[in-house]
């Protein structure tokens, strides 16, 4: 392993309002369907604690939803109740004592709630199969009666009297997280959820002013930017996650002419993914590594925001690349990190970074540095030289 004097982009501190991560990677947020009427578990403290000691600089829990019936499945993580603010709390404070940032994700699934767990299928659920005591409560809404899916249940319009108070769910929400010690919020706007249903003109039919015009699809989500930026603290960032490409009608362009709206209202990065509009965002097409960086890129050039890349992206040069190239500003890593949750460190050993153990706890950053020392001339299992190797 050879030493650099110059540290990667991967690994040099960014800094977003008043706060600095001290590396670009971040954790995506990946569903766990684990928690129990919204609250987390053991499972989700160890899951985001093990990504915090593995090095990331911004930890990111998962969807956690705004209101009941904006629950995906039986095992979503909530904020609707000052209830679920302690176990969330928990996490946070355990991902900032281990080096991290602590970030959380919140969303609302409309059309789209109401499921079995992707490993149990995915089909709408059924209310003898669903184990909960509030299925009246577990309601269907959407911008338009229209269905994700033909076999899919109808879901009920929203009037246009019921919109601010969906939009005020995401500020208790967010006002909830703020108070369970997150320092980032952001906004799932993508993979066919409620947000994107009102970007989307597929689902989006409506004939007032959350409908019709592309600046009216829009307005949903410009009102829940400005809604929650009035009561998100100026010094912590706010994210929005958008499917840049759904293929299903919103594209690119649209998602640039988004962001130089919600840039200026106070969105710091846009997180760029897609599809998910009719079926699972997992079911989008995947050409290669970094499939989704050119969303990241065009949105960073065009629409005047800092963006997150995700998608593919499973090597150290490969995300150093990326943000030499100034194709993005942050590096978001899902399934790779759950397949190693120690990647981040693995990628600062790849780039010779030589105080990669640096960023690990104490108990790991011992054992690992004393390992190193004895390994001259062997390479750890997780070893390899780059992406073309």
């Amino acid at each position: 392993m050879t030493g650099s004097t110059t540290l990667p982009l991967l690994f040099t501190p960014i800094t977003l309002r008043g706060l600095t991560l001290k590396n670009r990677i971040v954790v995506a947020p990946m569903h766990q369907y684990a928690a129990e009427k919204g609250f987390t578990t053991d499972w989700h403290l160890m899951n985001a604690g093990r990504f915090a000691a593995g090095g990331a600089g911004m930890v990111m829990v998962e969807s956690t939803k705004v209101e009941r019936r904006g629950c995906g499945t039986a095992g979503d993580t909530g904020l609707w109740d000052d209830a679920h603010i302690p176990g969330m709390k928990r996490i946070s404070d355990f991902i900032r004592a281990h080096g991290s940032v602590p970030a959380i994700q919140l969303g609302h699934s409309g059309r789209k709630a109401r499921r079995f767990r992707p490993w149990e299928g995915g089909a709408p659920l059924t209310q003898e199969a669903s184990g909960v005591d509030d299925w009246s409560a577990w309601e269907l809404v959407a911008p338009s009666a229209i269905q994700a899916l033909p076999e899919d249940p109808m879901p009920r319009a929203l009037s246009r009297d019921e919109i601010p108070g969906v939009i005020q769910h995401w500020v208790e929400a967010a006002k909830r997280a703020l108070a369970a010690g997150f320092d980032v919020l952001e906004i799932h706007g993508a993979h066919g959820y409620l947000i994107h249903q009102f970007l989307s003109p597929q689902a989006n039919r409506r004939n007032d002013d959350y409908g019709g015009s592309e600046l009216n699809r829009m307005r949903f989500c410009i009102e829940i930017v400005e809604a929650i930026r009035a009561i998100w603290p100026q010094d912590k960032p706010l994210f929005l996650r958008l499917s840049v490409e759904d293929d299903a009608g919103w594209g690119p362009e649209e998602s640039t002419r988004l962001a130089k709206i919600v840039g200026p209202k106070g969105i710091d990065v846009i997180d760029c993914s897609s599809g998910g509009l009719t079926g699972s965002a997992t079911n989008q097409a995947r050409p290669g590594y970094g499939y989704q960086v050119p969303y990241a890129t065009k949105l960073k050039q065009e629409g005047g925001v800092m963006t997150m890349a995700v998608g593919l992206i499973v090597h150290a040069d490969q995300a150093e690349a990326i943000l030499q190239n100034g194709q993005a500003d942050l590096i978001a890593v899902g399934r790779e990190i759950l397949y190693n949750p120690n990647w981040p460190t693995d990628a600062a050993r790849k780039l010779g970074v030589e105080t990669a153990f640096e960023a690990m706890p104490e108990a790991q950053k011992f054992w690992l540095e004393k390992r190193a020392r004895a390994m001259k001339g062997m390479v750890p299992s997780t070893y390899q030289t780059g992406i073309n190797a």
